[in-house]
């Protein structure tokens, strides 16, 4: 191989004239000498005229093949015949090639960057010994360097928080919106922080944001003219919030009327002849009676929830349910949690099948029986609820009952995504609860506000929740009046907060790859640095 092959492979382009070429224990050695024009001075740009010495300096390339490369380059230093020039002498660069600093070509860099860029500082390192680099975290790392936020705000610009610590501190990201990229990331979620942001980078006409009132408080105070647009899939997410309390609320309707009704074409269930049921003195049963007493002592003696929950160490909503809920009910829902909540859908067949035969059956028999019939349980859970048969402590079985969370899909949901079995249940809820049909149908009717952009019928539709909703929907028709024109905005313009989730998803990705290890700064540095 000549030499003037190796320089068109090694270095293309580059005033550099390889001399030797050497292999030395899997690297390759290349020794070259600079044979550019002289250098001008770095200070006042004058080109030099006098050589002053030479001397040579290592630098990686990127690797050929399997085999690390080392150039040892002989640079020549010059003399600045300026005499108002500070500097006597200065080193020529050869572009393309080196950099003041650097240990490694401009091409070798750019490739040490990107890797850094992906995936930071150890696992960058890990992929260089892997690839034949030489580079440690720490170098790799200070290849990253925060571009320059420019002076102006984007024309629509996103703001969304995410967690550091999820509950505990935040950040805020800024994005543009039209050009689909992070502009800056802020240390925390206050408004004073953004408003100051504001304050340094005018110019924003519309700002997509979420329902946090600390970005509200800002952009009227550093932003008074920007129009607000409220985020659609925030507004929808707190509507669904809203529908599932109502349900929570009345959870007890459906199964109410489904205790009273039979279905016609489901014959009854053989009467139980069983000694008169009672809760079996376990350990849960008896906890939950003791905390039942505990509760409501307190509260004949006025306290209030928070107190009872700061003296008896219980979470407020404990308290809460506690307080509001019978204690044959409790034991109940605890039940439904365990294991043997599989059996739930069996457990009137094996009544009537004890009943008929006087308890003659076997545990085995029946478990086969019921295994035909689609249970996917152990043989242990049947035979404990025919011991609890016999010895009288089976509580009669009650009725299925859906959840709230799973009636707030159905509602939340358009409807003709539904099937016919889920329509037809959920048309039982709503007969059973009439506040649980209202908010069904307000939360339909905003939906179609929302996927319709009919932001003109918005008003009406907040009268109308005041005026007859369940709680929970008036509260969130309250806080749709507080925000009435950016959520107007929202139902109305294009713009929406999309693009921004999408980001803070990437965020949140880059965030658990290498926060807690390392500085804001360098959380920062990688969500800029990457596209």
């Amino acid at each position: 191989m000549t030499s003037k092959t190796v320089e068109g492979v090694l270095f293309p382009g580059i005033g550099v004239r390889v001399e030797r070429v050497s292999d030395s224990s899997g690297t390759l050695v290349v020794e070259a000498v600079s044979a550019g024009r002289p250098g001008r001075c770095p200070d006042c740009e004058k080109q030099a005229r006098r050589m002053h010495s030479s001397y040579q300096r290592s630098v990686d390339d990127w690797p050929l093949g399997s085999r690390r490369v080392v150039v040892r380059l002989r640079v020549r230093r010059y003399f600045c015949d300026r005499k108002r020039c500070s500097r006597k002498t200065f080193v020529e660069r050869v572009p393309g090639l080196t950099k003041r600093h650097r240990r490694s070509s401009v091409n070798l860099t750019g490739w040490l960057r990107s890797i850094a860029v992906e995936l930071g500082g150890r696992p960058a390192a890990r992929l260089c010994r892997q690839l034949r680099l030489t580079a440690g975290r720490t170098r790799l790392l200070r290849l990253l360097t925060a571009p320059p936020v420019h002076g102006r705000a984007p024309r629509v610009l996103g703001v969304d928080e995410f967690a550091f610590r999820k509950g505990c501190t935040y950040g805020t990201v800024l994005f543009d919106v039209e050009a689909g990229r992070v502009v800056d990331v802020l240390p925390d979620r206050t408004s004073e922080t953004f408003a100051a942001w504001l304050d340094d980078h005018p110019g924003a006409e519309i700002i997509c944001r979420d329902r946090a009132t600390a970005y509200t408080k800002a952009v009227k105070e550093a932003a008074p003219n920007a129009r607000e647009v409220a985020d659609r899939w925030h507004l929808l997410q707190n509507l669904s919030a809203a529908v599932e309390k109502t349900c929570h609320q009345h959870r007890n309707c459906p199964r109410k009327q489904a205790e009273h009704e039979t279905e016609p074409t489901v014959p009854e269930p053989v009467p139980m002849i069983l000694p008169a049921p009672e809760l079996p003195r376990t350990q849960m049963i008896e906890r939950t009676r003791h905390r039942f007493e505990d509760i409501h002592r307190l509260v004949d003696k006025g306290w209030t929830i928070s107190a009872i929950a700061r003296r008896l160490n219980l979470d407020r909503k404990t308290v809460r349910r506690f307080r509001d809920t019978d204690l044959d009910e409790l034991p109940a829902s605890a039940r439904d949690c365990r294991p043997n909540g599989v059996l739930e859908p069996f457990k009137a067949y094996l009544n009537v099948r004890f009943t008929e035969t006087q308890g003659q059956v076997g545990g085995t028999h029946l478990f086969l029986e019921i295994r035909e019939r689609g249970y996917r349980g152990s043989r242990q859970v049947v035979r404990k609820h025919l011991a609890a048969l016999r010895a009288g402590t089976a509580e009669p079985v009650r009725a299925v009952i859906l959840c709230p969370r799973k009636i707030t899909s159905w509602i939340m949901r358009p409807r003709e995504t539904l099937t016919e079995s889920q329509d037809a249940r959920l048309l039982q809820v709503r007969l059973a609860c009439p506040d649980i049909t209202r908010a069904c149908d307000l939360a339909r009717a905003f939906a179609d506000l929302v996927r319709h952009r009919r932001g003109y019928l918005l008003l009406e539709w907040i009268r109308q929740a005041e005026q007859d909703a369940p709680k929970p929907m008036q509260g969130f028709a309250g806080f749709l009046r507080q925000d009435l024109d950016a959520v107007t905005a929202g139902l109305t313009l294009s713009w929406s907060s999309g693009v921004v989730e999408g980001h803070v998803n990437r965020v949140k990705t880059l965030k658990r790859a290498m926060y807690g290890r390392a500085s804001f700064e360098l959380l920062r540095t990688r969500i800029l640095t990457q596209p």
